[in-house]
């Protein structure tokens, strides 16, 4: 297949592109905002912050292999949209269960929503995309995630300091909503879609784990735990270090993770998968250990620069890698494996930061040292693997096989 004959820009993946900006920035928006939020709730201040961030990755890991089983039988747009409508629903209910225990439950809810669309959103680029040109257009469509993830905290900031609580949360909903818009005039790539039925949603063990992709999935845990402490604690350390927009951090390092993204597809492609991102897991520790090592503002936007281009850098090969080891029939599968592992880091990561945390600001710098050391370990296990990666023509033999 040429790329003349199946480009990479054409108006399908400009759709899958903005429909996953639209929803990044809707959930993303509220992440600088809750945990004072939950602060200021009766009883409030005796709960885990990181149970914010837990309770909402927990869902999405659970969905993960549903989300993968629909989107190899139902098809990939109808998963997509399922994660944009949670997000939809879930902002018109936060004003409403507006206590602890309400609060908490909305979090597992709205962590469904990222249990489907991110999975059926990965499987429609690579049913669009020549093979050989997957890491650039994951890089691409990472992007363009990314870049919801940098207007969506900025944003709901800057809506929370000027308006109040409620609208920002009526806000997320509209982003999902313009998100479910554009899903409606996507055309659906998955051949041989069956009817939804209950079949569908009886998993067995073949059906959780795809152990083709296992290399990838430790790789994803491992790395996404200092997410989970940066998403909890970053909001407070930023308030401490006296900036005001708690949403800055989170918009400087994503904007970071977009510049470099525009050549770190097209590199793992051309030089390798486990090179690139063996580059990323050294620049990551390094950027861990500045922001630990920060007590200013100039230092916690450098360690933010750092931190987005290591993201930058992992993401769209860990996307590509696992998809290389993959089986083309079980594609969704493979890359809900994938996603639950990095929902299970970010998840463990947030808890553990807060319990540890506990609201002491002079813990940050202790927890955000000891998730560098965690990377450390997934770096190591990057430089003890001996198993080369498939050159793209044998990978391709064996789908025509």
């Amino acid at each position: 297949m040429t790329k003349s004959a199946n480009p990479i820009y054409n108006i399908h993946f400009g759709l899958v592109c903005l429909s996953s900006l639209l929803f990044s920035a809707s959930y993303n928006m509220l992440i600088p905002e809750l945990p004072a939020y939950l602060h200021g709730l009766h009883g409030g201040k005796d709960v885990n912050k990181g149970l914010l961030v837990a309770l909402f990755t927990l869902t999405a890991g659970i969905s993960r292999p549903f989300s993968g089983r629909l989107t190899d039988r139902l098809g990939r747009v109808p998963v997509m949209a399922v994660g944009s409508i949670v997000c939809f629903a879930c902002g018109f209910l936060y004003p409403v269960l507006s206590t602890v225990s309400g609060l908490l439950f909305l979090r597992l809810l709205h962590g469904f929503s990222t249990g489907f669309k991110p999975t059926a959103t990965a499987a429609y680029v690579a049913d669009i995309v020549p093979r050989e040109r997957w890491g650039e257009a994951l890089g691409m469509h990472g992007i363009c995630f990314s870049t919801g993830m940098a207007i969506g905290p900025y944003i709901g900031s800057v809506i929370r300091i000027s308006h109040s609580l409620n609208t920002l949360f009526y806000t997320s909903s509209v982003f999902a909503l313009a998100s479910i818009v554009i899903l409606m005039n996507m055309r659906e790539t998955l051949k041989n879609r069956q009817r939804l039925n209950l079949n569908m949603f009886k998993i067995s063990r073949n059906d959780i784990i795809a152990v083709e992709v296992l290399p990838a999935a430790i790789v994803t845990l491992l790395s996404y735990m200092s997410y989970g402490a940066i998403l909890t604690l970053i909001p407070d350390w930023s308030h401490h270090l006296g900036i005001p927009n708690k949403g800055l951090f989170f918009m400087v390092f994503t904007i970071a993770s977009l510049v470099i993204r525009f050549v770190a597809g097209k590199v793992s492609d051309k030089y390798g998968r486990l090179v690139v991102i063996k580059i990323g897991l050294v620049i990551l520790v390094l950027a861990l250990a500045v922001v630990a090592y920060a007590h200013t503002i100039a230092g916690l936007m450098i360690g933010a620069v750092l931190y987005g281009i290591s993201q930058g850098i992992l993401s769209p090969a860990l996307n590509a890698w696992t998809i290389d080891m993959s089986q083309p029939s079980h594609r969704g599968k493979a890359i809900a494996t994938m996603y639950m592992s990095l929902e299970a880091g970010i998840g463990l990561g947030a808890l553990v930061a807060g319990w540890y945390y506990k609201n002491v600001i002079a813990e940050v710098p202790f927890i955000i040292y000891a998730t560098a050391g965690i990377t450390v370990i997934a770096l190591a296990y990057m430089f003890l693997r001996r198993e080369p990666v498939k050159k793209l023509e044998a990978v391709e033999n064996e789908v025509l096989a």
